[in-house]
């Protein structure tokens, strides 16, 4: 289990802004690399929560000098419209982020609906074995405790296996382990497990 740097000198470390790149989200940095190809100065960018699509918009906004308007299915629809033709105007590129592409994304401008129709989508999938064992190992490096091998490979059978879902189970192993001062193993991820699952299932 490897992490597999980011190409254009993108930050690959273990901070806010680390991020493993891997098949579920290479489209979308491919496309975010050749920000000076976009055929308008505006990209959509989809993808689950939890899935490090606001990590990656930052690295965007950092490498390329353009605007980011994160959580837009959730802001305010004139505002994105004037950021989107502001950014073709001025030629600054701007990465719209949100949780779903339109139909999904109900807009109601119609003006903003248009353009959003004529702007490129690329998204974010769900992650996949490298990403999900690539994550857990560099959480817990950061605070001085190796994960083995054998604790990947028994959550990844076992485990809800979204974005969101490895969200949370990094969070409850983290706060097993802290509260406990146990290593982390197959039993500490066994305890993390039954503590998310529905009580219906236990």
């Amino acid at each position: 289990m490897r992490q597999i740097p980011l190409p254009l000198d993108w930050p690959d470390q273990a901070d806010d802004d680390a991020f493993i790149l891997d098949e579920s989200n290479r489209d979308a940095v491919r496309h975010l690399e050749h920000w000076s190809l976009w055929p308008v100065r505006i990209s959509l960018l989809t993808g689950p929560r939890k899935s490090g699509r606001s990590t990656l918009a930052r690295l965007f906004a950092r490498k390329s000098g353009g605007d980011v308007f994160d959580d837009a299915d959730l802001g305010d629809e004139e505002e994105i419209f004037h950021a989107w033709n502001r950014a073709q105007a001025e030629h600054k590129p701007l990465l719209i982020v949100a949780n779903a592409p339109p139909p999904v994304w109900h807009i109601r401008l119609p003006d903003l609906r248009s353009r959003m129709a004529a702007t490129p989508k690329v998204e974010i999938g769900e992650p996949s074995d490298m990403l999900i064992g690539g994550r857990i190992v560099r959480h817990f490096a950061s605070r001085g405790l190796d994960v083995g091998p054998d604790v990947v490979d028994y959550l990844l059978t076992r485990m809800e296996r979204t974005h969101f879902g490895l969200f949370r189970l990094i969070e409850a192993m983290d706060r097993i382990a802290m509260e406990s001062g146990r290593r982390i193993s197959r039993a500490l991820a066994r305890d993390a497990l039954d503590e998310l699952r529905p009580s219906r299932d236990r």
